[in-house]
């Protein structure tokens, strides 16, 4: 399979192991709890009656083999992520840290693009001033007045849109160098079933190969 193949199987592993985990992290579905309701205690001519609490899940007494199953899923994971971690060895570009950096990349153009929007400007805001002054009692009261606001850019706009441009070029380029290793390296590992089996069908054919194993 290629990089792309083993990323997506390697979210379908930790789907799993998170679904197996939900079953086993429920104590209805790992606990059998009886009630015996003692009618006799009350009346010698009734009899006692037991209630069993249902599990939830429809892998009730499985519990076991679940256990099992979510150690053969991280064996799987240890296994994918070590062919991964080799596929990648033999790759030009770190494929790990261009990820990150790309993203980087990406958020800095746009702040960058975000400062080229600015606009210098000039406009007035009527009563939007104030002073003080004397009235004709002596004391000092304030006045509105009408307030002229200059908005001037202190930073070279072609300089920075050029290093916008710069980034974003360098992004797209480390993209489709990315994309390339994702469909172009072959990674070594045989998935045990179909990316696309179901959760209930995956759990229910090692539930059957596990069984058989035990009683051989």
């Amino acid at each position: 399979m290629d990089l792309k193949d083993a990323f997506r199987f390697q979210n379908k592993l930790e789907s799993l192991m998170d679904e197996a985990c939900g079953i086993l992290q429920d104590r209805r579905n790992i606990l059998k709890v009886r009630t015996t309701h003692l009618r006799s205690q009350v009346s010698p001519e009734e009899k006692d009656v037991e209630v069993e609490e249902l599990c939830p899940s429809d892998y009730a007494g499985q519990a076991t083999a679940l256990a099992a199953f979510l150690m053969a899923m991280l064996a799987e994971r240890e296994k994918l992520s070590a062919a991964i971690r080799g596929a990648k060895a033999g790759l030009d570009i770190d494929m790990d840290s261009q990820v990150g950096l790309n993203r980087v990349r990406q958020q800095m153009a746009a702040t960058l693009r975000q400062m080229t929007a600015c606009r210098s400007g000039e406009k007035v805001i009527p009563g939007g001033g104030t002073g003080y002054r004397f009235n004709s009692d002596g004391n000092q009261v304030t006045y509105r007045c009408d307030a002229r606001v200059v908005t001037t850019i202190d930073f070279d706009r072609d300089k920075v849109r050029g290093m916008a441009a710069e980034l974003s070029r360098r992004a797209d380029e480390v993209s489709a160098a990315l994309d390339r290793c994702l469909v172009n390296t072959q990674v070594a590992y045989q998935p045990p079933f179909d990316v696309n089996d179901s959760f209930d069908e995956i759990v229910a054919a090692f539930i059957r190969k596990w069984e058989e194993t035990a009683v051989s």
